[in-house]
Parts: C-alpha cells; sequence; structure tokens
C-alpha cells in the first residue's frame, strides 16, 4: 500500500475544473506534511527527550571539577556536547523506528498502539525500516567521528540490547522488563563517556538511578494497559499474573532500593547536602505512590505511580545540577 494511497482524500488532487486551482507544488507540500509527522512518530520523541536530558546529565558529571562557572563553561566543549546530544537523539530515534517495525504486527492487536503509522497502514513497512537503520547509522558515525569510541561502542550496545534482546523476550517472559532496563538505562553513560572519555563510579551511580527508576515507572504502565498486552500476547508481569499482587510489590521493593542509590551522588561528592534532602523527599514520595498501588490495585493509583516517575526524574537531575559542588 502506498504511502500517497494512505493520505485519504483530503489530499487528493481536485479534478475537473478546479484542477487548476492547486499547483503541483502546493498539492506535494500538503501530501509531505502528513508523511513527515508520521516519521516524526516514528521517533517517539516525547520519549527521545527524556533520553536526551539524562545523556545531559551523564555528559555533565563526565567533566572535571571546576572552581566556578567560569572554569566550567571553558571545560564544557559545546560543539562535542551538541554532537553528543545529536549522536544519540539519533541512535535513540532509530531505534524507537526499528522497535515499531519490528513490533508491528502486537502493535495492530493493542488499542493504545493500533494508530501508529505501521499499524494504522499510514507507512511501508520498508521504507520505516529503512529509516530506522539510516537514524541509527548516521548517529553512531556522529557519536565515533565527532565524539569518541566509547560512546559510540555503548550507543551501538544499546540499540543491540534494546532491539534484539528485550524486543523479543517480551513475547516470552515478563523478566524483559529487568532486560530491558539495562539499555533504558544507558543514556547517562554514554554522556559520561562523552565528555570524560573513560567510566567511573560517578556513571556507575547515574546508571543505576536510572535503571531502578524505570521499574515502577514501566510496571504502573504495564498495569494500565495490561489487557492491551494480554491481546498481543506481550508476557508483562500483571499479564502473567493478573491479579496484580506481584506488580504491586515489585513497585514497592523497586522504589524503596531506588532511595538509597539516589543518595550516593552526595556521598561521592557530585552533589551536596540540598540534592541530599531532596533526593530523600522525592523518593519517600514517590516510594509513597507506590505504597497506594499496593494498598489499592486501581488504574487511578497505577496512573498516580506513572505520573509521580515522571515528575520525580527532571526534578532529581535538576537538584544534581543545581547543587554541583564548585559551581
Amino acid at each position: 500500500m502506498s504511502t500517497e494511497g494512505d493520505l485519504g482524500t483530503a489530499f487528493e488532487k481536485p479534478a475537473g475544473p478546479q484542477a487548476h486551482l492547486m499547483k503541483e507544488p502546493a498539492y506535494k507540500l500538503r501530501g509531505a506534511i502528513p508523511r513527515m509527522r508520521d516519521y516524526l512518530e516514528l521517533t517517539k520523541p516525547r520519549i527521545t527527550w527524556l533520553i536526551l536530558m539524562s545523556t545531559g546529565i551523564g555528559y555533565f558529571f563526565g567533566l572535571a571539577g571546576t572552581a566556578g562557572w567560569s572554569q566550567f563553561l571553558q571545560h564544557l566543549g559545546v560543539l562535542r556536547l551538541l554532537h553528543t546530544v545529536l549522536g544519540t537523539g539519533l541512535i535513540a530515534s532509530g531505534t524507537a523506528a526499528l522497535n515499531q517495525w519490528f513490533e508491528r504486527e502486537a502493535d495492530r492487536k493493542m488499542r493504545r498502539t493500533a494508530d501508529r503509522p505501521l499499524p494504522a497502514g499510514r507507512l511501508e513497512s520498508g521504507r520505516a525500516l529503512a529509516f530506522g537503520i539510516t537514524l541509527s547509522a548516521a548517529g553512531f558515525l556522529d557519536l565515533w567521528l565527532a565524539v569518541n569510541p566509547l560512546a559510540a561502542g555503548i550507543g551501538a550496545f544499546t540499540l543491540a540490547s534494546y532491539l534484539f534482546l528485550y524486543t523479543p523476550l517480551k513475547q516470552r517472559t515478563w523478566w524483559s522488563t529487568t532486560i530491558g532496563a539495562v539499555p533504558g538505562a544507558m543514556p547517562p553513560v554514554i554522556g559520561y563517556a562523552a565528555a570524560a572519555g573513560r567510566l567511573t563510579a560517578d556513571c556507575w551511580v547515574l546508571f543505576a538511578i536510572l535503571f531502578l527508576w524505570q521499574f515502577p515507572h514501566f510496571y504502573s504502565i504495564a498495569w494500565m494497559y495490561r489487557e492491551d498486552y494480554a491481546r498481543a500476547g506481550i508476557r508483562m508481569l500483571p499479564v502473567v499474573e493478573p491479579d496484580g499482587k506481584s506488580t504491586a510489590r515489585q513497585i514497592v521493593l523497586y522504589g524503596l532500593a531506588l532511595i538509597p542509590v539516589s543518595l550516593v551522588p552526595s556521598m561521592l561528592g557530585m552533589s551536596g547536602r540540598i540534592y541530599l534532602a531532596g533526593a530523600l523527599l522525592l523518593g519517600l514520595w514517590f516510594l509513597y505512590s507506590g505504597i497506594r498501588v499496593a494498598r489499592d490495585r486501581t488504574l487511578l493509583r497505577a496512573r498516580g505511580v506513572l505520573l509521580t516517575s515522571v515528575v520525580y526524574l527532571p526534578f532529581l537531575y535538576g537538584l544534581m545540577l543545581l547543587d554541583r559542588p564548585g559551581l
């Protein structure tokens, strides 16, 4: 099915006496805009911004210690930072597009994804595949040539583990969530490697925070859309154990584990006391939302965990940035 044929009558070229009223360039432009939106949707921009935020945090802490903003700006390496964000963004966007290509049949069976460009038939699968490969390759090359091979290698590992481990395992076991949390926590590692050219304890703390944060976030989504996942044959934990007890327990346990790990940056000298207090309060708030869903396993409580998780991470990162010693 051609892309043009999917656009519907709203973009058909007028026939008869009115044909001269629409010039060919204008018609092509109007037809191209929806296609551009569909390609953009393949990249999952709402997720990509979170990935880039985490990458930026990793880059920030990968820079050498400074004695003030003036010295910090001198060491920033604006061009390297831009290439880090660009390369990571391209790999993330390419991975999202390729994931949708892999899962187009499953997406067709779920209400929340049935209107995506591929299951809805607005884009040809071959074009989406080529688009995803092109973006991913461009991102890898940009990181390799303009940043450093370490960052590029981590980016390639992230893509490969997400597409070839996590994605197929979703149809087989609920442990796929744990596997997927590894590439999901790699963005700050890419950023750190880009700035420092090596990996240290500071880097792995950032990885651990993002790794643990993902479980309450994604388990709440899995609970909210468990019926959709079941229809598509995706074996998320709420599908395997529909009563929700195990899901709620996982949300609480990972929320609890996140609190001490989120305090480690202060112990390593990455951030100060303001961050320490703020991270503790944020962690307790996040944990409280998990306890509420454990006591009352409803859609409303699961959505509360999701919303809390979306607020938690930017606030935690903001505290890290504002309370870095020396700035």
